[in-house]
């Protein structure tokens, strides 16, 4: 009998712990679906990821003689070696190497033309040497009968008039012999100067061609210009230049040495929200490789103009956030975290956005004293939304829907006045901006117009 009423005692005791249970669980699911209208100050945030880049930098180049020279006549030259990113340099430390291989064919190259005019030089000196002998030769036997004409015209001046007449004659025409070759002579001179001259101009072109190119070979191994981190280069490509990759006259940057003192954050911005974004905003910068660390920048430049990123259909606006500290720890190219402050209400109310549902065009919660409540939706950001009407501080709210809807009884409907008049507003203002727009599209269709009339006439 006694056990019989353990037993029973024992079950009852039993089924009031698990109904205690069911309650604490259920009280405890209720609570974790359960929010609270807050108040206070309330953010509009845009987030984005940017990328750091130094505000400054020195470029550390190749040889500048590669831009200016048309005799190299190189287009691309390949980067042999190179010093692995983030290395530390003091100035006239070693960077890189650029391959020398074509560079050192066009150098022989012109080496044999040096030799070829070097030979041509050579032997327009020996050929104007023996030319020029053999007019001399000419101009002396020319003297001597001039000298032999003179001789026998003084011998024939008890001759008969004709024979001394033929003496005169012969010598005048040994002296104009004898003018004409001293002539030609000095015109050959003057000949084979300008033809040595002219062979020497071309031997020593090609001789500055080949000191040049030694010059400008000795310069292919690259030093850094001052102290600093080196940092590669990025092709327009978005690629990185290292090991293997070229650079041509028009870009001879290898690498860079920047100024890690002053970053930015270079970062896009959807064309939904650039219209928020503003020169001067606040921004909460967090580096993602440090997420312990956290600092404070400044928008400071938002392009007008919209672009298409690689491997994306929408349009975005590049955006530079100035990073306010220094540190260390900070390299270009690491990713950051943006939080670009667009605009703070003061004292506001606002709940979370899974409180809030949709119907049409009204928005409304549930609360927890049974009330399917209208409420007037303000501004929002990634998580919760601004409450202009419809709820007070510290009500009680469910995070979704919750089981016994159709018990709800509908609250606020004297807000949905101001929902329409808001949606009119909303409408009236869409009317008068597309009205603005077509104005502006026929303002600046008239000139055209005009022009095409003139045209005509």
């Amino acid at each position: 009998m006694k056990r019989k009423h353990y037993i029973a005692i024992a079950s009852v005791l039993a089924i009031i712990i698990l109904i205690l249970i069911f309650r604490s669980g259920k009280t405890e699911s209720e609570a974790k679906l359960m929010t609270k209208v807050e108040r206070g100050e309330f953010e509009i945030l845009v987030t984005t990821t940017g990328e750091l880049q130094a505000i400054s930098s020195v470029d550390i180049n190749g040889p500048s003689e590669l831009r200016n020279s048309r005799e190299l006549r190189i287009r691309e030259i390949k980067i042999q070696d190179l010093v692995p990113e983030g290395t530390l340099v003091d100035s006239g430390d070693y960077v890189g190497t650029l391959d020398k291989t074509e560079l050192s064919t066009s150098q022989k190259d012109l080496e044999d033309e040096v030799e070829s005019a070097e030979s041509q030089y050579l032997k327009t000196q020996l050929d104007t040497t023996m030319q020029l002998r053999e007019l001399r030769d000419q101009l002396v036997n020319l003297k001597f009968t001039m000298e032999e004409t003179k001789i026998v015209l003084d011998q024939s001046k008890y001759e008969p008039p004709a024979t001394i007449r033929q003496a005169k004659i012969d010598l005048e025409k040994a002296q104009r012999a004898y003018e004409q070759a001293r002539d030609n002579y000095s015109l050959k001179v003057q000949q084979a100067q300008a033809s040595m001259r002219q062979d020497s101009i071309n031997l020593n072109q090609h001789k500055r061609k080949v000191a040049k190119i030694k010059s400008v070979i000795n310069k292919f191994t690259i030093y850094a210009p001052q102290a600093g981190m080196v940092i590669y280069k990025k092709e327009w490509s978005g690629q990185k230049r290292k090991v293997g990759s070229t650079i041509s006259p028009w870009d001879l940057t290898v690498a860079t040495l920047p100024d890690l003192s002053v970053m930015n954050s270079k970062t896009y911005v959807n064309e939904i929200d650039i219209s928020k974004v503003k020169q001067g905003q606040e921004v909460r910068i967090g580096v993602d490789a440090f997420p312990e660390k956290k600092y404070t920048g400044e928008v400071v430049e938002v392009a007008n103009i919209g672009e298409q990123l690689q491997n994306t259909d929408a349009k975005v606006f590049e955006v530079l956030i100035r990073v306010d500290q220094s540190d260390s720890i900070m390299r270009p190219a690491m990713t950051t975290s943006n939080q670009i402050i667009t605009n703070v209400y003061e004292d506001v109310l606002f709940i979370p956005l899974e409180a809030v549902h949709n119907d049409d065009s009204l928005s409304f919660v549930y609360t927890k004293n049974g009330k399917k409540q209208i409420i007037v939706p303000g501004e929002t950001n990634e998580n919760y939304m601004i409450i202009e009407q419809g709820l007070e501080e510290g009500q009680e709210l469910y995070l979704s829907i919750p089981e016994n809807e159709e018990k709800f009884k509908l609250s606020g409907k004297e807000l949905i006045v101001v929902l329409k008049d808001r949606e009119a507003k909303k409408k009236l203002e869409e009317q008068r901006r597309q009205e603005l727009q077509n104005n502006q599209v026929r303002r600046e269709k008239r000139p055209n117009e005009n022009w095409r009339k003139q045209g005509s006439n």
